[in-house]
C-alpha cells in the first residue's frame, strides 16, 4: 500500500464568541443542541443559521453513565436553559434511527436504547439523535469533496462526508489497526498509558493510514485531547474547535439529516 504524507500545518478554527442567554425574540425554531461525551455533558441553545444564543453550560458525565443517569443529567441541563422548541443529540456511539446502537466508552445498558423516543417522552418536543463525531463534523466542514471527522477524546469518534452528505455507520476507532485498533492506539486510555509523545506519533501514523484508505480531500481533527498534538499537521488537516460538536446541531434538521426524518 502506498504511504501518503500529508504536509501539516495546524488550521486552528476560531472560537465562537461569547453569546448572551436566549430570549424567545430570538427567531425560531431554537435548536437545544446537546454533545454527550465520556467526561463531560454539554449543551447550548442555538437560532436556525445554527448561532450560539445561550452560554454553553457543562456537567460532568456520571462515574457510572448508564441510560438512567445520563438522562437524569439532561433533565438539569435542560433545566438550567430557557425554551426551546427541538433538540439535537450527539451521541458517542453508533446511532440507527434515533436508537443507540453501542457506546463503547458509556456503558453496555446503551445497546439498542431508544435515546430519540424518550426524550421526545420526557421533553414533548422533537428530537434527533446522531453520532457525536457527525454533528461536529456538520459544525465544521465546507461541503467540498471527501472530508474525514475523527474526534480525540475518551474514545476516537469519526464520521465521512462526501459533498456535505454524511455516509452514516463509520465507526473506525474500533477497526483493527496495526496490532490492536484505532481507538487502542489514540484513546485517552493509550495517551495516559503511553504517554504524549508515543501518542502523537501514533496520531501521524493515523492520518497517512486514513489519507490512504479513504483519499479524503480534507481531515478534521476534533476532541479535548487535541490540545495534545505537538506535531504540525498540513494545510489539508484541520483542528477545529470543541464547540463545533454543539454547533452541528442544527444540520440535523437539514435535509441531510441522517435520522431519515
Amino acid at each position: 500500500m502506498h504511504s501518503m504524507s500529508p504536509k501539516v500545518t495546524i488550521a486552528a478554527a476560531p472560537k465562537p464568541s461569547a453569546a448572551p442567554r436566549a430570549s424567545r425574540a430570538s427567531s425560531s425554531p431554537i435548536t437545544l443542541s446537546i454533545d454527550i461525551g465520556g467526561s463531560g455533558i454539554k449543551a447550548m441553545l442555538l437560532n436556525p443559521r445554527g448561532k450560539p444564543i445561550s452560554t454553553r453550560e457543562r456537567i460532568e458525565t456520571p462515574a457510572m453513565p448508564t441510560p438512567h443517569a445520563i438522562l437524569r443529567e439532561l433533565d438539569d441541563l435542560r433545566a438550567r436553559l430557557s425554551s426551546f422548541d427541538r433538540v439535537s443529540v450527539g451521541f458517542p456511539g453508533v446511532v440507527k434511527r434515533g436508537t443507540t446502537d453501542s457506546a463503547f466508552n458509556l456503558h453496555p445498558k446503551w445497546a439498542y436504547f431508544p435515546l430519540e423516543r424518550e426524550l421526545e417522552k420526557r421533553w414533548k418536543k422533537p428530537v434527533r439523535v446522531a453520532n457525536d463525531a457527525a454533528v461536529q463534523g456538520y459544525g465544521a466542514i465546507k461541503g467540498r469533496g471527501v472530508e474525514l471527522v475523527l474526534t480525540l477524546g475518551t474514545g476516537m469518534g469519526s464520521a465521512i462526508f462526501s459533498d456535505g452528505k454524511l455516509c452514516p455507520g463509520l465507526e473506525l476507532g474500533h477497526h483493527p489497526w496495526r496490532e490492536k485498533t484505532y481507538e487502542d492506539y489514540l484513546g485517552r486510555r493509550a495517551l495516559d498509558k503511553y504517554g504524549k509523545k508515543h501518542w502523537n506519533k501514533r496520531l501521524q501514523e493515523a492520518i497517512e493510514q486514513t489519507a490512504a484508505t479513504f483519499n479524503w480531500d480534507h481531515l478534521y481533527l476534533g476532541g479535548g485531547n487535541t490540545k495534545k498534538i505537538t506535531f504540525k499537521p498540513g494545510p489539508n488537516v484541520t483542528i477545529v474547535s470543541n464547540e463545533d460538536g454543539i454547533l452541528g446541531g442544527v444540520a440535523l434538521w437539514q435535509e441531510t439529516s441522517p435520522s431519515g426524518k
